[in-house]
């Protein structure tokens, strides 16, 4: 009997002490909602906001253009921009920035997507997420014609006496600083008016975007793209979104995916390019 009540006491000790040893904290860190709950996911709070903020430099075209009189955008992003909106129950409104702070600004939750004419880099990965690309690319030349078989390859445009010129803070300038050597290196902060300068004779190469040499190609008829078909790099095109909100991701995916299949994309594009 005093066994029996000894054993009875001391089943009472041990369930206050692992009553009193359990943790009384907040718990686990795997157990709290993420940043991005299907409540504060883009997919969500863009509907209710009324307002999809497009961050767009404005100075890419036939991707994204600002015109400077009026403020207006316009471009194949653009268009883009005005169908993601719709698709979401809101309207578009377009965040200034440049290159060089451009996925600054998305990390920063200064707007919700980045759009018009953003190559994939794995630096820019690292920051933000990446959809379904919308189209593939790469850089090659942009020269006068009359020079259009004298600047072909990059030992014929790094050489002494040749001006590369290049819009700082994006991929155009880091591709020329990383094989440029020899030749002069021109930066010009513009890049609505970059290829005035080379019109103008005060620059001899600019290398871009295959897309876009055509493209300036078509709207300047002094300007020859070199190779297009044939470009020194690969690159993609893609829209950037925040990188912790997988859910606004896929669905931004999903809709590149239907207007890359069903014309739409293809529709803004020749608009452009036959300009």
């Amino acid at each position: 009997m005093r066994r029996a009540v000894t054993l009875s006491a001391l089943t009472c000790v041990l369930a206050a002490t692992a009553t009193a040893a359990a943790p009384t904290g907040p718990p686990a860190r795997q157990d709290r909602p993420s940043a991005f709950s299907r409540s504060a996911s883009l997919l969500d709070t863009v509907p209710r906001r009324g307002v999809l903020r497009v961050c767009t430099t404005g100075d890419y075209r036939p991707f994204t253009h600002r015109d400077p009189a009026s403020g207006v955008y316009s471009g194949i992003d653009i268009s883009m921009a005005r169908d993601l909106a719709e698709s979401l129950d809101a309207e578009p409104t377009y965040v200034a920035t440049s290159w060089a702070k451009l996925v600054g600004d998305l990390a920063a939750g200064r707007c919700d997507i980045a759009m018009g004419g953003v190559s994939v880099t794995l630096p820019r990965a690292r920051e933000v997420a990446f959809g379904e690309p919308t189209r593939t690319d790469g850089k090659t030349p942009v020269v006068r014609c009359v020079d259009k078989d004298r600047y072909r390859t990059l030992d014929e445009i790094d050489r002494p006496g040749t001006t590369v010129i290049v819009n700082p803070g994006g991929t155009n300038e880091q591709f020329t600083r990383s094989v440029i050597k020899r030749a002069t290196i021109k930066p010009h902060p513009d890049n609505t008016t970059i290829f005035d300068e080379i019109i103008a004779g005060r620059a001899d190469v600019m290398m871009t975007d295959a897309s876009e040499t055509r493209y300036q190609a078509k709207i300047h008829p002094e300007l020859c793209a070199v190779h297009p078909d044939r470009p020194f790099t690969f690159s993609e095109k893609a829209y950037a979104v925040p990188r912790a909100d997988s859910q606004f991701r896929e669905y931004v995916d999903q809709w590149v995916h239907l207007a890359k299949h069903d014309g739409t994309y293809r529709k803004y594009e020749d608009a452009w390019m036959a300009k």
